[in-house]
């Protein structure tokens, strides 16, 4: 049986068959899907993150559904409906696309606020209210959503409370030229997405699971991410800070990571890498900080530059 770090390695060289000069996003997407959270893809257009969450679920035997979010979706679109059956003289429900193991939320900032809503209680406590009952979501449940961070036209900024419950929030970005070269090469005669195989089962992202799980974190290092997340609610210039949810994300990350590099331990270069994708999107600034050009990411850098490091 593969190791923990093979199975990972297996499922990386997959989808980098297709996805060409992305390792660290790569590497941050499978360390979102192994720590049990949901992961924020936020880039330009064209820049893969679609093909990105496509070549996962394909790397993957699971089942999958993409949503393409637009502003006349409804909260029903998602979740699913009570449809009246005149058989049985009652109402039967039939499941709406959040009922799989891997959900595409695509440009999921088009969608109005009150259908964004419809994926709170989904991503925080895997299952689905309608009309009184509860229906629980099989596991792994793992939302990908992706956004375009430069056009506003029709779009509604995600709220707090739904970034909150991103685990990591990261772009892709260019490639190289001798990068980009490669993808037109791969895409000369077709996709490289039509002719990916799938090189893991539901079972081996299970066994990644519980694996990172297993990982040690010293009681120094669990105090030093709730030192990192506490220094953002009182650095210059946040409103908001990050919540224990973040503190949460960041050990559950960290321990992926560690995992994938073989260790059986959380050391603190795996939380200083975590940390800005899991960290940042959580943070509001004030209007002073936003129009002087400080960010998010430039706050979680300097706490991180000022933070002593556990020996």
């Amino acid at each position: 049986m593969d190791t923990p770090r093979d199975l990972v390695q297996r499922i990386t060289a997959n989808i980098e068959t297709v996805i060409r000069g992305q390792k660290r996003a790569i590497r941050l997407l499978i360390a979102a899907f192994v720590a049990n959270g949901h992961a924020l893809l936020e880039d330009v257009p064209g820049t893969g993150k679609t093909t990105l969450a496509k070549a996962l679920t394909r790397s993957v035997d699971a089942a999958f559904k993409r949503i393409q979010f637009t502003p006349d979706l409804l909260p029903s679109d998602i979740l699913g409906v009570s449809i009246f059956d005149q058989q049985t003289r009652g109402f039967r429900f039939h499941q709406g696309p959040i009922f799989t193991n891997i959900l595409l939320a695509d440009e999921i900032n088009r969608a109005s606020p009150r259908t964004q809503s419809a994926l709170l209680e989904a991503m925080a406590e895997r299952q689905v209210s309608v009309d009184g009952q509860l229906y629980p979501l099989e596991a792994p449940f793992f939302v990908i959503g992706t956004q375009n961070p430069i056009e506003s036209a029709g779009t509604y900024p995600l709220p707090e409370a739904q970034m909150d419950r991103f685990a990591v929030q990261f772009s892709l970005g260019y490639v190289t030229p001798r990068e980009e070269v490669a993808i037109l090469s791969d895409q000369g005669k077709g996709h490289p997405l039509d002719t990916l195989d799938q090189c893991a089962a539901l079972d081996d992202i299970r066994r990644l699971q519980a694996a990172a799980a297993d990982i040690r974190i010293s009681d120094e290092l669990k105090r030093y991410i709730v030192d990192l997340t506490g220094a953002t609610r009182a650095a210059p210039g946040v409103v908001m800070g990050a919540s224990p949810r973040a503190s949460l994300a960041l050990m559950l990350i960290s321990r992926s990571l560690a995992m994938f590099d073989g260790r059986d331990f959380v050391t603190p270069d795996h939380i200083q890498e975590a940390a800005v994708p899991v960290v940042a999107h959580r943070l509001v600034l004030d209007p002073q900080a936003r129009f002087s050009g400080r960010s998010a990411r430039d706050v979680v850098n300097e706490i991180l530059d000022s933070l002593p490091v556990p020996a």
